[in-house]
């Protein structure tokens, strides 16, 4: 991990199970100037039941009747895909991450050496999931939506007793709505976590609309930040409505790293630049009439300005 914030552009389903469009996303990401894009990966038959519904926010885009199971079908990526994806984030020099939402998913992954294992939210109590996911030499992102603090501690012990250490996890707080209302972001969740598990890496997965959250995220000490985006909130699919669009998706970028310059070292001192205005910005003593030689110096013929 870089010493400042990674920022992953979250492509998710965003590709509508189109190849051109998945490329279109990473070109997106690269110009914005992400350190990564991430997609996901499972097999819907292994994900859900033919007769599971649909989530009520992904009922707003796309076919009503159509249930969760065909959604998902038309939404996988195939191995070769995946494989054309990660040589054309290569060639665009970004970094190519997904998520794996079933077993076999996981095992295919974990095939193509990806530097981070990322659980998603709904993962966080399939301890079998959990298990299967540690990877040794590689981090840990875990995903925190729906959870509380106790089941966030239950599933930080399932990958330590597994193999992992707090400094190859890092925990993401994320509500899972979308859109999430900023009353419900609970940003200073990071800091309760933080303090719970000492040694532990604090990010944050964004679902509100807009880039004021992430970008406070990273303020109060993020180190990962996640954002879904698209090519046009408009198209149909489950996610696009609550992403960002490419230019918003740079804009947060660049706002990141200027907080991250903006934060700063921490010691109290004054810049180089400072030290240029010092001489003329800060006040001297003066006379504040002809003063005769030999006379006294009082605070009635001195004067500061």
């Amino acid at each position: 991990m870089n010493a400042h914030c990674y920022i992953i552009a979250e492509a998710g389903v965003n590709h509508n199970g189109s190849l051109e469009m998945a490329k279109a996303l990473v070109d997106a990401a690269a110009d914005a100037g992400a350190d990564a894009v991430k997609f996901q990966t499972f097999k819907a038959d292994k994900l859900v039941t033919r007769t599971a519904e649909k989530a009520a926010y992904q009922t707003t885009s796309g076919d009503e009747g159509e249930s969760q199971h065909a959604m998902l079908r038309k939404l996988e990526l195939s191995d070769e895909d995946h494989h054309e994806l990660i040589d054309h984030c290569g060639q665009r020099g970004i970094q190519f991450l997904s998520t794996a939402f079933d077993a076999d998913s996981a095992g295919f992954l974990d095939s193509l050496s990806l530097p981070f294992v990322k659980i998603p939210s709904g993962e966080i109590t399939n301890l079998p999931h959990l298990r299967a996911s540690l990877v040794p030499g590689r981090e840990i992102i875990l995903s925190t939506g729906m959870a509380t603090l106790g089941e966030v501690e239950a599933a930080l012990h399932v990958l330590t007793a597994t193999g992992a250490s707090f400094p190859e996890i890092i925990v993401l707080q994320c509500h899972t709505d979308y859109p999430t209302r900023f009353e419900d972001a609970n940003l200073r969740a990071m800091q309760t976590m933080a303090a719970a598990f000492p040694g532990i890496r604090m990010g944050y997965s964004d679902h509100t609309l807009g880039i004021e959250a992430p970008i406070a995220a990273v303020a109060m000490g993020a180190c990962l930040i996640e954002k879904h985006f698209t090519l046009n909130r408009t198209l149909p699919g489950p996610d696009h409505a609550a992403s960002l669009e490419p230019a918003e998706l740079k804009a947060m970028v660049t706002a990141i790293r200027h907080i991250e310059l903006a934060l700063g070292h921490g010691r109290k001192e004054p810049s180089a630049s400072e030290l240029k205005i010092k001489a003329v910005a800060r006040k001297s003593i003066a006379a504040a009439r002809p003063i005769r030689q030999g006379e006294t110096f009082t605070a009635e013929n001195l004067t500061v300005k």
